[in-house]
């Protein structure tokens, strides 16, 4: 079972060294994608054995991830890890995906920082954790799910699963569109939980998805396309979808 670690930046400079030397602690296999990174972060990237794409300008973290994919996909890789890379995704939770995924009993395993609640966990801004909240009961409720977290990074897929999907999301709004397909797919999904971290709650989304009601609306958004587009498969598998945000 070969698996690859890929890891999207932009403007990491402050992280990225030490969250490179431990993932490399639990894996040969790393793919840096730099989603156009503007300070350092690209000429640092060389000190260390990892395999790099470079995008000129900033597409997107939906893009990076399908970057991410193609790679692993071309290279003949089974599995891909992906995880962020602002120190808030220990690397050492590394071998509890790899446990989940020597079972084979799954085709997306899915971080969770709520699944459990441990006692050294930070607390997230609550805008934030309320949209997740907010997002994941729709889910649940629409697609027949049982996720805690619906937008957390930190995931490992089968790379032969993800060859039924047709994904093509740019933005920080890919869980929407991945959900959806995943379900309509008939994909086999399990979380596992990882430690909840925010070092620093004062960083943003960029332009308007800063506002709240505007980042809602667009996952929203994005979820209820993808629903309309999924529609036909997602009733084949006896899901019904009065309970979308845009049922009616």
């Amino acid at each position: 079972m070969r698996y690859l670690i890929a890891i999207p930046v932009y403007n990491e400079q402050q992280y990225v060294l030490r969250v490179l030397d431990r993932v490399l602690r639990h894996a040969e296999n790393v793919l840096v994608i730099d989603d156009g990174s503007t300070d350092q972060t690209p000429c640092l990237l060389p000190q260390k054995p990892v395999e790099v794409i470079r995008h000129a300008r900033n597409r997107g973290y939906g893009h990076s991830l399908l970057d991410a994919f193609r790679w692993a996909r071309v290279d003949g890789f089974d599995w891909v890890i992906t995880m962020d890379c602002d120190e808030q995704h220990e690397p050492e939770s590394i071998p509890d995906f790899l446990d989940a995924i020597c079972t084979d009993e799954h085709d997306i395993i899915s971080g969770s920082r709520y699944m459990t609640r441990c006692p050294d966990a930070d607390l997230p801004p609550e805008n934030r954790r309320a949209i997740n909240r907010i997002i994941t009961d729709e889910l649940n409720a629409t697609l027949g799910l049982e996720i805690t977290d619906a937008f957390c990074g930190f995931k490992a897929y089968r790379i032969s699963a993800l060859e039924r999907l047709t994904l093509d999301c740019q933005g920080y709004a890919f869980p929407m569109q991945f959900w959806v397909q995943a379900m309509a797919h008939g994909l086999k999904i399990s979380e596992v939980p990882v430690r909840l971290i925010y070092n620093d709650p004062t960083r943003t989304f960029g332009g308007p998805l800063d506002d709240d009601e505007i980042r809602l609306g667009h996952y929203r958004e994005v979820l209820c396309e993808e629903l309309d587009r999924c529609a036909p498969l997602l009733e084949s598998r006896g899901l019904s979808l009065e309970a979308a945000p845009c049922a009616g």
